[in-house]
């Protein structure tokens, strides 16, 4: 499914997978309510399938803060838990674009194609999280019709940003489907694409900690300002 890395290792980070003991599970479902009897719920616990690491609310000083979203079958729930750190055995990044090929529709399939391509050209390294992560992390069916490709683009110091939305943006205008996602840096920091391509002087920037306003050129070479 993954390559977890052991917590001690990084910390979780947005995107990453976090996967949760089973005495973890059950003190999660404890605070749930009628959570622990829900079917699907129950049989994820069961399976060790994993949440993803989610930003915490003022209130949640303690532990980690995680997310569960329920295919659309379930009504599209998004679930939500607070894991001690005792109960976290593993934290990994999100599905690579290569290994969810298989999970996709078929008529996406040229277009993951062009995209592995792109992120090799560049430089950067194409995963995939939404809808797609999920149906190839367990198999139910999350995509639908209507789905986006959730891409996270993982840049180096290597990688211009300005040629790489470029050419995401010529790939796009023959998908199939809408591209949305984010380019990251390799601390965490991220920017949606489409954001980043409108080539405004400050732009959003996403971390596990908040969104904040940024130069755009701070953002290109790294730089972080107080």
């Amino acid at each position: 499914m993954t390559s977890p890395c052991k917590p001690g290792e990084r910390p979780a980070g947005r995107h990453d997978l976090v996967f949760v003991s089973p005495d973890g599970w059950r003190a999660m479902l404890d605070l749930h309510g009628d959570l622990g009897c829900d079917p699907l719920v129950a049989h994820w616990a069961e399976l060790g399938w994993p949440t993803i690491r989610r930003r915490a609310l003022p209130c949640e000083t303690a532990g980690l803060a995680l997310g569960l979203p329920l295919p659309p079958s379930a009504g599209k729930k998004r679930l939500s838990f607070l894991a001690g750190l005792d109960d976290i055995v593993a934290v990994a990044r999100p599905p690579s674009l290569k290994k969810a090929r298989a999970s996709a529709p078929p008529h996406w399939r040229m277009t993951l194609d062009q995209l592995d391509e792109l992120a090799l050209r560049h430089a950067a390294h194409a995963r995939v999280f939404g809808s797609l992560a999920w149906e190839t992390l367990t198999g139910l069916d999350y995509v639908t019709a209507g789905s986006d490709l959730d891409l996270l683009l993982e840049t180096s110091p290597e990688t211009d940003l300005d040629r790489l939305v470029a050419d995401l943006a010529a790939i796009e205008s023959q998908a199939p489907m809408r591209l949305d996602g984010e380019l990251m840096h390799a601390e965490g920091a991220a920017v949606n694409w489409r954001e980043f391509q409108a080539g405004a002087s400050e732009i959003l920037v996403k971390s596990i900690e908040g969104v904040t306003l940024r130069d755009r050129d701070d953002f290109i070479s790294g730089v972080t300002r107080s």
